[in-house]
């Protein structure tokens, strides 16, 4: 290793429902390296020196031959890559969903409010106004449909039980940082197992919502400020941290962690974040780790 490089890691992961990792494939477009299967035909790294500013070229690049071979590749420095904070968007990222489009389905509008949270996920519309049109469309809408759609319409992401479960066990803190709302947000928190949940506040009135967000609006910032936050009151790196979203709104909170991953991510996150996870499940957060699939808990 030459004294400006680095040891780094490529760590390919096989999509969700794609073909098996095969050493050949790897070999195809890795690094030249030793293969470390963290699970076979699933997840292996490959280590290898580099110098830190050719960092950026070399992921672009190993990022379009795992994507033709449809897989995922996440590279970084293999010093710190275990992390000790993990900061997590809600909708679309740790569930299937998007809250208030759940939301707007109950009251006849989901097309319409669909089109505005798209467009304020791809970056097209500021995040706070975007949210305040589409909460003012919910006013009267009774606050039991929460529980409706809790109970009916949401689903975890794959994967995300055992994120929080096997970094919880490996003495990680994590937190759930959402632009939509509380209710939803601490009830999924405490269904995955985060330490806690931020997110935004309904006003309601008489078992209805008013269609009115209370201040202060969790939006970018929030997500930003709740990762530094964090990281101050745990004494860590800001290598120790890992962020994963998938709008606009976790741009911000992505380039602040250690590790910043978009995934399933609108194409301006993609296309901008360190890390992206485009086909497998929120288990490539692990082995990005060098978690191998025998140290994974089930939550």
């Amino acid at each position: 290793m030459s004294k400006a490089s680095v040891e780094h890691v490529a760590t390919f992961i096989a999509g969700a429902s794609g073909p098996p990792l095969t050493a050949e494939a790897v070999r195809a477009f890795a690094p030249p390296g030793a293969l470390d299967w963290l699970e076979n035909g699933v997840a292996c790294d490959v280590a290898f020196p580099l110098a830190p500013e050719a960092l950026p070229d070399l992921r672009l690049a190993l990022q379009a031959a795992a994507s033709a071979a449809g897989a995922d590749v996440i590279v970084q420095p293999k010093a710190g890559r275990r992390k000790r904070l993990l900061v997590a968007d809600m909708d679309s990222t740790m569930i299937g969903q998007e809250c208030v489009d759940e939301l707007a389905e109950f009251a006849g509008i989901r097309e319409r409010i669909a089109k505005i949270t798209e467009r304020a996920m791809r970056g097209e519309l500021e995040f706070e106004p975007a949210l305040r049109e589409r909460v003012a469309l919910l006013a009267g809408l009774p606050v039991s449909i929460i529980e409706t759609i809790f109970a009916e319409r949401i689903s975890f992401t794959p994967g995300a039980r055992r994120l929080i479960a096997t970094m919880r066990a490996n003495g990680a803190y994590t937190a759930l940082v959402s632009g939509g709302f509380t209710p939803f947000a601490e009830r999924i928190a405490a269904g995955l197992g985060f330490h806690e949940a931020r997110a935004n506040r309904l006003e309601t009135r008489e078992g209805r919502i008013t269609g009115i967000v209370l201040p202060p609006i969790a939006g970018a910032a929030a997500k930003r400020e709740a990762l530094d936050e964090l990281r101050e009151t745990l004494a860590l790196p800001a290598e120790a941290t890992l962020a994963v979203g998938d709008g606009a709104n976790d741009l911000d909170m992505l380039a602040a962690a250690g590790l910043g991953v978009a995934y399933h991510a609108k194409p301006k996150v993609a296309e901008v974040a360190a890390a992206r996870v485009d086909r497998a499940d929120l288990s490539a957060l692990l082995f990005a780790q060098g978690y191998r699939w025998e140290d994974f808990v089930e939550g």
